[in-house]
């Protein structure tokens, strides 16, 4: 009897001590976009390529390589609307490098830098 009143003693402690979680378990996040193409910003201040070509469902990578800070933001400017995956890139200090979300429409989109007017900012990705 000693021995049945000790294992559920410590039936009683592992399941106070190691219980389930009341929370609910959390779904693995999506995998991010594979990219299909990646544009540099270069240190004289224009991207290259300015055209792009990817797959429906991939992203494109802006790399800055340039001395100043650069935003690759979707046209039409200021609104930035034409093509959402854009928005993810945000602003890219010296160095950085960030992708795009997926692009799953087949389109074209165009680009520029948001933080410069300069036609060597500008740029095309078609989605196919």
């Amino acid at each position: 009897m000693k021995q049945w009143i000790v294992l559920t003693g410590c039936l009683a402690v592992v399941g106070a001590c190691g219980g389930s979680s009341s929370s609910a378990p959390t779904a693995p996040s999506a995998p991010a976009a594979v990219s299909g193409a990646t544009i540099v910003i270069n240190s004289a201040g224009a991207v290259t390529p300015n055209r792009v070509q990817i797959a429906v469902g991939q992203a494109v990578t802006f790399a800055n390589q340039d001395t100043r800070p650069h935003e690759p933001s979707s046209d039409p400017h200021p609104a930035h609307t034409d093509c959402p995956p854009m928005a993810q890139v945000g602003q890219l200090q010296p160095g950085q490098q960030r992708a795009t979300g997926a692009f799953t429409t087949a389109r074209t989109c165009t680009f520029h830098d948001h933080l410069s007017s300069a036609d060597s900012l500008r740029g095309t990705i078609v989605i196919q």
